[in-house]
């Protein structure tokens, strides 16, 4: 299958995500324990963010372990089929925005999961759901001048769908896009996904694929287990 390094991790957030408990001090630390050559520090923001010049500071004055490439990056959630992000507009400083498909892009704005599941049981078919998906991936992507895709794919599980409901035209549009804008496609460890089809379609198109553990506590930075068997690393 792919070739991934896993010498990075290129989804790892701290404190200043909200829902993360390692400061940036340890993150770093653990980066440098378990030999990592590059990491990506990414916080998680929405648009009303105004914190994120204090982040980009903070890892500043971070002392650097010898040898290790610390870049940055932020998380915003797509808002609708047309591929608009939560983000905010003072990113000085970032090198990166990941797109994540934390809720399911509706025309009109973002769907939760028992929103998306009930507009499928009411006849949104299987299909058009997810034209609506790898649309707002695409246009994302189009629009983004330098992103990375965040477990992309994991809100299908929470409404009820599988990757495996992708067709061949889904990924093959959505693979060439990655490629094509130089977006970079993580594999992610938390939440184990894109799956093998994505990521051979991901592959076979030229888009570049990234390690993430997308760790939230220090002690899970830069370990694989899933991503070494899905993606064998070298």
């Amino acid at each position: 299958m792919s070739i991934v390094d896993l010498r990075g991790d290129f989804h790892v957030h701290s404190t200043f995500s909200d829902d993360a408990s390692s400061t940036l001090a340890e993150n770093l630390a653990a980066a440098s324990r378990c030999g990592l050559g590059e990491i990506r520090m990414v916080e998680h923001v929405r648009q009303s963010t105004s914190w994120v010049p204090d982040f980009v500071a903070a890892l500043a004055l971070e002392p650097r372990p010898e040898a290790l490439v610390v870049r940055t990056g932020v998380e915003a959630k797509l808002l609708d089929s047309t591929g608009r992000l939560d983000v905010p507009d003072q990113l000085d400083g970032i090198d990166t925005i990941l797109i994540a498909d934390h809720q399911f892009p509706g025309p009109e704005g973002p769907w939760n999961p028992a929103e998306t599941r009930r507009r499928l049981d009411a006849g949104l078919s299987v299909a058009a759901a997810l034209d609506l998906l790898t649309t707002a991936l695409i246009k994302a992507m189009e629009g983004t001048d330098s992103a990375q895709l965040a477990h992309c794919f994991s809100i299908l599980p929470k409404v009820g769908l599988h990757e495996d409901d992708l067709d061949d035209d889904h990924l093959e549009r959505w693979a060439s896009t990655a490629a094509r804008t130089g977006t970079s496609v993580e594999v992610n460890e938390k939440w184990q996904c894109p799956g093998p089809r994505a990521l051979a379609a991901a592959l076979a198109a030229g888009a570049e694929l990234v390690a993430a553990t997308d760790s939230h506590v220090a002690s899970d930075v830069g370990r694989y287990r899933w991503v070494r068997d899905v993606a064998p690393g070298k």
